[in-house]
C-alpha cells in the first residue's frame, strides 16, 4: 500500500542589506515627502544593496541561514530553485551561482521568473518535485536586487522597491510547514502594466533603449493596485477551498508586501485582525519575490508560527502573475 508523499519546510532564512534608505533620504533628491510615501504605500524605509552585491550574494546568505535552520549540509540537497526578476546576468541561472557558492555539489539548479509571485511558484515547484519522488531535499531561494532596475529620478517607482532575499529548505520528512495546496495563475494580457521593456531578445540593448530609459521598471500604478486588491482575495479563497478549508480556519496571512492599503483591504475582506497578518513593508518596502519568504522567516524568528497553524502565503506581480500556498505548520 503506497503512502502519499508530503513536503514540508524544514528551515527558513533571510537577509537584507545593511544600508537603510529612508523616505527622508529620498526627499533630498526627489519631489516627494515622507508623508506622501507613507500615506500611499505604508513604506518608511527600504534596504539597498551595496554596489558590489549582486542578487546571488543576497540569496547566498539567506540560503546559508535556511540550511543552518534546517540543520542540513548543502551537499544533501537535490535541487536549488531561485525565484528572481533581477538575476546576476541573463544566463547562466543565478541558482547555479548560489549552488556553487554553498557547495550543493549533488543538486540541480535553475531559475524561475514570476516576479513578485515568484516565491509561491518556486515553493510549489519544489514541493511537487518532492511529492513526485523526484527529490528529497530542495532549497528554494527568492532574491532581488531591484535597486539596479530602477530609475532613481522616477518617484512613481523608485520609492516602492527594495533589496533582500529569503529562503526555505523543503524536505519529504519535515514535521512542520506542510504544503497542503497551492493556486497559481497568470493573465498575460496585462504584461504592459508592469515590465522592463528592453534588454531581452525583443528589444536588445541599444543607444536608443538606454537613452529612453527602457531598461528601468515601468508600472501603471493604479491598474496594478486594483489588480492586487482583487486577486489577493480571489486567490486566497480558491486556495482555501482547494485545501478543504474555510476563511475562519486561516491563522496567519503572509502577503506580498506591495502596498499597506492592499494588505488592509485583504484584512477587511477576510475579517482578519492585523495581528494575524505579517507586515514588514514599512521597513523593507517591496522586495518583489523575496518579500514573502522574508516575512515568513521574520514571523518564525518572532515566535509567531505555532504547530498546527494554517498559514496562507499570497503574492502577485508582473506577468500578470499570482500565487497562493496554504501551509499547516
Amino acid at each position: 500500500m503506497s503512502t502519499k508523499r508530503r513536503a514540508g519546510i524544514a528551515g527558513v532564512g533571510y537577509y537584507v542589506p545593511e544600508r537603510v534608505v529612508t523616505n527622508f533620504d529620498l526627499e533630498k533628491t526627489l519631489n516627494t515627502s515622507d508623508e506622501w510615501i507613507q500615506s500611499r504605500t505604508g513604506i518608511r524605509e527600504r534596504r539597498i544593496a551595496a554596489p558590489e552585491q549582486a542578487a546571488s550574494d543576497l540569496g547566498l546568505i539567506a540560503a546559508q541561514r535556511a540550511l543552518a535552520d534546517a540543520g542540513m549540509a548543502a551537499d544533501q540537497l537535490d535541487m536549488v530553485i531561485v525565484a528572481t526578476a533581477s538575476p546576476d546576468m541573463v544566463f547562466p541561472a543565478t541558482a547555479c551561482i548560489i549552488q556553487d557558492k554553498i557547495g550543493a555539489v549533488n543538486a540541480g539548479a535553475f531559475d524561475l521568473t514570476a516576479v513578485c509571485a515568484g516565491f509561491p511558484y518556486a515553493l510549489t515547484t519544489g514541493a511537487q518535485m518532492i511529492k513526485a519522488g523526484q527529490a528529497e531535499r530542495v532549497l528554494v531561494v527568492a532574491t532581488e536586487k531591484f535597486s539596479g532596475l530602477l530609475d532613481w529620478n522616477d518617484r512613481s517607482t523608485c520609492v516602492l522597491m527594495g533589496d533582500g532575499a529569503g529562503a526555505v529548505v523543503l524536505t519529504a520528512d519535515s514535521p512542520q510547514g506542510e504544503i497542503l495546496t497551492s493556486v497559481l495563475g497568470a493573465d498575460g494580457s496585462g504584461i504592459d502594466q508592469l515590465c522592463i521593456p528592453a534588454g531581452g531578445s525583443a528589444r536588445p540593448a541599444s543607444h536608443e533603449t538606454i537613452e529612453q530609459g527602457l531598461h528601468f521598471m515601468k508600472m501603471n500604478g493604479p491598474e496594478i493596485y486594483k489588480f492586487g486588491v482583487r486577486i489577493i482575495g480571489e486567490a486566497v479563497e480558491q486556495a482555501l477551498t482547494k485545501a478543504g478549508l474555510q476563511e475562519k480556519d486561516m491563522d496567519l496571512l503572509v502577503p506580498h508586501q506591495a502596498n499597506i492599503r492592499i494588505i488592509q483591504s485583504a484584512a477587511k475582506r477576510f475579517n482578519l485582525p492585523m495581528e494575524k497578518i505579517v507586515v514588514n513593508i514599512d521597513r523593507y518596502s517591496n522586495t518583489s519575490a523575496a518579500s514573502i519568504p522574508i516575512a515568513l522567516a521574520e514571523a518564525k524568528e518572532a515566535g509567531r508560527l505555532k504547530p498546527g497553524m494554517i498559514i496562507v502565503l499570497v503574492g502577485f506581480g508582473a506577468g500578470l502573475t499570482w500565487g497562493t500556498v496554504v501551509l499547516r505548520w
